[in-house]
């Protein structure tokens, strides 16, 4: 009982230090799609690699559109591309007013817009290509991905966001106070039969020294 006890309580910690060194992995979440005028807001293209997929050579391309009007057509812009090794602010009405803002792995492929006007609203498209290189062959793949955009005058409240938020919070603050019991209960279990072996250790160790001083006790019925 008392190895099945430490063995929980190693486990459980074993689980603390796995999870303090745990390292961020990459998750393709959607982009956000309400801008507010005259703030940043960042475009959200990820596009998550493999183990075996991480030698790549990886095109992005941004463009633009307006939303649709009287049933015309909107004109598609290509406002900015990444290179292979560098992101490259192209000409034309958002010259100035892009950054890049992906990761050094290219797994996210995000830019955001410096500053929004009223102007931005429409769909974001990125367009990525990577080139795998293995030994034998370099095959391609492609993704696109739109973001429709919506610029407001103030930013308003996202109840459902405001609500998810708060219960991972709970759910983690539940979590944790779960392992501390857990732990503590280990603890006290390990301690409480330990102090149970002792003792009958000593009981058993304390017979033999009573008899010893007692040879002619009688014995009664």
């Amino acid at each position: 009982m008392v190895t099945q006890t430490k063995v929980h309580l190693h486990t459980l910690v074993l689980l603390l230090f796995v999870v303090h060194l745990s390292q961020p992995v990459c998750v393709d979440i959607p982009s956000e799609t309400n801008a507010v005028v005259g703030k940043p807001m960042k475009l959200t293209c990820i596009y998550c690699l493999k183990r075996d997929e991480l030698k790549s050579k990886t095109w992005v391309n941004w463009y633009y559109k307006p939303y649709e009007e009287n049933d015309i057509p909107p004109e598609k812009t290509h406002i900015y591309k990444f290179d292979i090794d560098s992101p490259v602010d192209l000409d034309g009405p958002y010259k100035g007013r892009l950054r890049w803002d992906g990761t050094q792995d290219l797994q996210d492929l995000s830019i955001s817009i410096i500053n929004v006007t009223f102007n931005d609203s429409g769909v974001f498209e990125c367009n990525v290509i990577r080139e795998f290189v293995f030994d034998s062959f370099n095959p391609s793949v492609s993704i696109i991905k739109e973001i429709k955009l919506t610029v407001k005058a103030e930013a308003l409240g996202d109840s459902a966001a405001i609500y998810s938020e708060i219960m991972m919070y709970l759910l983690l603050v539940f979590l944790t106070c779960w392992l501390l019991v857990e732990m503590v209960y280990c603890y006290r279990k390990i301690s409480k039969s330990d102090e149970q072996a002792q003792d009958t250790a000593t009981n058993y160790l304390a017979i033999p020294s009573e008899q010893k001083d007692n040879p002619d006790a009688a014995v009664t019925k």
